[in-house]
């Protein structure tokens, strides 16, 4: 049986050489000498580089300082200015915050990325099955991921503390608007009231911005970190095996699952009309009032859509209503997209992938106030 002896075919019974693996030629395998290294024009091995994070930085507007005008009214925009200017103070503080997260999980990035790179050039040369030098890198890096993670920790609790800022934005601009009815106000009141809406105005629009880029950021981080955990259970066979496989299947099939819907950034609203046809709507949301509770049903129906079609993707529709002048139906059209804005947040802070959704614009004079609609295809 010269299969299992090693004898020749010929049945002389010399010995059948076999030649030395490149592990083997290694006298220090746990060292890559020059000469073994990849030249410079050798094909590489492509990885997965982390998520662009978001770089704006939120400043607020500020408050502008008034006398007091001694009327009740007055005395009513005086707390309300500085209950602003104590809102403003928070979101500078959260917005230094959100700036250190930023270094840090770059910082964080960086050093894995060179762990993993430091890992993949060692088993690309060839070095032996269960190197411990590499088994330490390994536990390096995946330390380093899991820093990664406590990074997005730090940005939901952000954003939880975020989301708290913006319901208190909202109540002080429903309490300003509300300030126009009161009696006993003079004229000084009301220009001072007028320069304090536009102030709480811009906040409101400040805060959220700032969700929307958290959430982004929080979603693209948490998909990455999801991915490499992946890559690391791949690169630990490699690391057994002493040769490197690649990137993980788990990535590509869920790649493969979720197409990209749109090309460009889904936080951009498409400003052409809508055009629904004869499709039906999956999901309409009125927001005819503060806090409409959407989410449970949305998350339903959403829920069971993927379960019967895993492959659908949303199209989130800001329905404006035509009504009333110009001036209104730019003011609706402006609302509606907040709330079509906040729809999405929904999505993806439920899991659904960014790449699944499309974010729109129309208008309709049958709707009798703002409408968020949610088509499948």
């Amino acid at each position: 049986m010269p299969a299992l002896t090693g004898d020749s075919s010929d049945g002389s019974g010399a010995p059948v050489p076999i030649a030395k693996s490149e592990a083997e030629k290694n006298p220090n395998p746990t060292l890559s000498p020059a000469s073994q290294l990849p030249p410079a024009s050798a094909p590489q091995i492509p990885t997965a580089a982390p998520p662009a994070l978001g770089t704006t930085n939120f400043v607020t507007p500020g408050v502008t300082a008034a006398p007091n005008t001694g009327t009740f009214v007055g005395q009513k925009v005086a707390v309300l200015r500085n209950e602003l200017g104590a809102l403003q103070e928070r979101l500078q503080q959260r917005n230094q915050q959100l700036q250190q997260i930023r270094a840090a999980t770059t910082a964080n990035s960086q050093a894995y990325h060179g762990t993993i790179a430091a890992v993949n050039a060692r088993l690309q040369v060839g070095t032996t099955p269960g190197n411990p030098v590499l088994i330490n890198q390994w536990n390096q890096a995946q330390l380093q991921l899991e820093r990664i993670g406590a990074d997005i920790s730090s940005m939901n609790s952000l954003a939880n503390a975020v989301a708290s800022d913006s319901s208190m934005s909202a109540y002080l601009l429903e309490s300003t608007r509300a300030a126009y009815g009161l009696s006993g106000a003079i004229e000084e009141d009301h220009r001072q009231l007028a320069i304090l809406e536009d102030e709480t105005n811009r906040t409101v629009v400040l805060v959220d911005r700032l969700l929307n880029e958290l959430s982004e950021d929080i979603s693209r981080q948490t998909a990455y970190v999801g991915n490499e955990r992946a890559n690391l259970t791949t690169l630990s066979h490699s690391i057994k095996n002493g040769e490197l496989l690649g990137a993980s299947l788990a990535n590509r099939a869920y790649l493969s699952a979720a197409p990209v819907a749109n090309a460009s950034p889904v936080s951009s609203m498409n400003t052409q009309n809508f055009a629904a046809g004869n499709r039906q709507p999956l999901v309409v949301i009125r927001f005819d009032r503060a806090d409409v509770p959407y989410e449970q049903a949305l998350y339903t129906a959403v829920n069971r859509t993927l379960q019967s079609r895993p492959q659908s993707v949303f199209d989130v529709v800001a329905v404006a209503p035509m009504t009333g002048g110009a001036a209104d139906v730019a003011l609706n059209q402006s609302k509606a997209t907040r709330n079509a804005h906040k729809v999405l947040r929904s999505l993806t802070d439920m899991g659904l992938p960014a790449s699944r959704v499309n974010l729109s614009a129309a208008s309709s004079g049958q709707a009798a106030t703002n409408e968020v609609h949610i088509y499948v295809r």
